[in-house]
């Protein structure tokens, strides 16, 4: 599910019920109204041998969550409305990840809470690096390595700019953010510099979760395929889906689908309905990116 900002901003209040996102809204990254207190207690040490009413302090100071972390048996989140979230899902996915990572790298885009950063350092991976926009979420996510005795990088950074992060990662983790981008494939078009092993990608889904093969052209005059729900698309949301104005596209299966593989991508596995495990197969043409021909008006 949703875990990090898009561009735009409709108010600049942070959302403080659980809604299916984690992100402050449509507009700027700022900090978003996060109280001096909030990164206060980020930033202060816990001891891991305080007891469990220090600990359940410390958490509720760092506001809303909305990762449901386990920090030495106290939830960060008990009541979410998806129940155990994110682990509902990691459950079905974590399959299809090594259990020892040892010598990989790995960057967390959207990180929020870390939730999906700490299991990959829990498996042993040389490097994390969670990303987001949202100090409440990064400062909740170092909180909770810190509390764990974890060694992980957590920075600000928007997914427009993951192109500028160096080097390339063994596993690049997208997940429950492509539905927040007022721009989305423009998004997965950057982050696909930066796969140099697999993309694990997950998106909230609507319409038709048929897949079909279709024609590689159709005339002009042809708009029967447009009737058809399993034809690949994006519903895109004006105002708001789920009391969430960060909801922008919400793709069917087919579109999600389509898009990867257009920004060079091959699925190998969907390990859950909205979760698929990729690796590049056409990232470039003529040795350079996608976004970097359109971008220039080469494509």
């Amino acid at each position: 599910m949703p875990r990090f900002a898009s561009l735009g901003q409709r108010n600049s209040t942070v959302p403080v019920s659980p809604l299916p996102h984690g992100t402050p809204g449509r507009g700027d990254f700022s900090c978003t109204g996060l109280a001096v207190s909030q990164l206060q207690a980020a930033s202060t040490p816990f001891n891991p041998e305080a007891n469990p009413g220090e600990l359940a302090r410390r958490i509720a100071e760092l506001g809303d969550w909305f990762h449901n972390l386990n920090l030495h048996g106290v939830s960060t989140a008990p009541n979410h409305f998806l129940g155990d979230f994110p682990n509902i899902k990691w459950r079905r996915i974590s399959p299809e990840i090594p259990e020892d990572l040892s010598g990989a790298t790995v960057l967390d885009i959207g990180c929020n809470a870390g939730f999906y950063s700490l299991q990959m350092k829990q498996r042993g991976a040389k490097r994390v690096l969670g990303i987001d926009v949202d100090e409440r979420y990064l400062s909740q996510a170092r909180f909770a390595a810190q509390t764990l005795g974890l060694d992980i990088d957590f920075e600000k950074h928007s997914v427009y700019d993951v192109d500028q992060i160096p080097g390339k990662f063994d596993f690049v983790l997208f997940m429950g953010v492509f539905y927040h981008l007022r721009y989305p494939l423009l998004a997965l078009d950057k982050i696909i510099k930066k796969i140099g092993g697999k993309l694990i990608f997950q998106s909230m889904t609507r319409g038709s979760q048929n897949v079909r093969q279709w024609e590689e052209n159709y005339p002009f005059w042809n708009e029967e395929i447009f009737n058809d729900p399993d034809f690949p698309a994006a519903y895109f949301i004006e105002k708001k889906y789920s009391d969430d104005q960060t909801n922008w596209w919400i793709p069917n299966r087919g579109g999600i689908e389509a898009m990867l593989r257009s920004s060079g991508l091959q699925i190998l596995s969907q390990p859950e309905p909205e979760t698929w495990i990729c690796s590049p197969q056409n990232p470039t043409v003529n040795g350079e990116y996608i976004v970097d021909l359109e971008m220039s008006g080469r494509l």
